[in-house]
């Protein structure tokens, strides 16, 4: 319902207002960057009221790409849905901000609705792989690789972070849930879930600089994506081309 995805009252609260939910892949010459990983059929199952529709490891072989050629998985944040297939990915380098396994690990992660918003299993398999020297963990922006950087914004989490990738089109900015719906940004509504109020008000200015063009920014979790960037052709309604 609309209610859920506007901080503070809605009128219309109670219209339908559908959310979806993506992973994002980059390509280029310095290797290949997988942003967020999504959540496992089990998880969906268990949450209910989730509609899986496939697997973004089966989305990736449908582009072209193994598992074993992603270099790095970088998650925007620690929510559900964002570090579910970790684990399909071994070789890859996964890359979040301190700020955020600092709250997930923290004396604050188990009060009040925060539990609902995490994967356990997730969490302690990233802490066994920090233990291992996979997980890097940066304290701010950072260029990752050549034409792609990652930008610490939080608001809708304490680590939260986009990505910023250069296009043909020019630079595009993976919002995530900085932004989950185009109308957060556009009509300077934040969404419901907050860690702090302000910083959500300025990561929706700090996305505005860091994109070349008000098209390419990538909301979160809107449908709309679907229809604002160009499908790839025989993945029509699952994945589209940025850029």
């Amino acid at each position: 319902m609309r209610g859920e995805h506007f901080y503070g009252h809605d009128p219309g609260a109670l219209d339908p207002f559908p959310i979806d939910y993506y992973v994002w892949v980059a390509v280029g010459e310095a290797g290949v960057v997988l942003v967020d990983a999504g959540f496992t059929r089990q998880t969906a199952e268990r949450r209910g009221d989730r509609h899986y529709l496939r697997s973004p490891v089966d989305t990736l072989a449908a582009l072209g790409v193994a598992p074993a050629q992603v270099g790095h998985v970088v998650l925007t944040h620690l929510h559900y849905d964002h570090t579910g297939h970790l684990r399909d990915l071994p070789a890859a380098r996964i890359v979040l901000q301190r700020a955020e396994l600092a709250f997930w690990t923290g004396p604050h992660a188990h009060r009040g609705a925060y539990p609902h918003l995490a994967e356990p299993d997730d969490l302690a398999y990233l802490v066994r792989e920090n233990l291992t020297g996979r997980v890097r963990q940066l304290d701010g922006d950072h260029e990752l690789l050549p034409g792609l950087s990652v930008h610490h914004v939080g608001g809708h989490t304490p680590g939260m972070q986009v990505v910023r990738v250069r296009t043909a089109r020019g630079d595009a900015v993976v919002a995530s849930d900085a932004s989950h719906f185009y109308a957060n940004i556009e009509a300077d509504r934040p969404y419901g879930i907050v860690d702090h109020l302000p910083a959500m008000y300025d990561a929706f200015d700090r996305v505005r600089a860091l994109a070349g063009s008000p098209e390419l920014i990538v909301a979160g979790h809107d449908p709309l994506v679907l229809e604002r960037f160009p499908a790839v052709p025989g993945l029509e309604g699952y994945a589209v081309r940025i850029g």
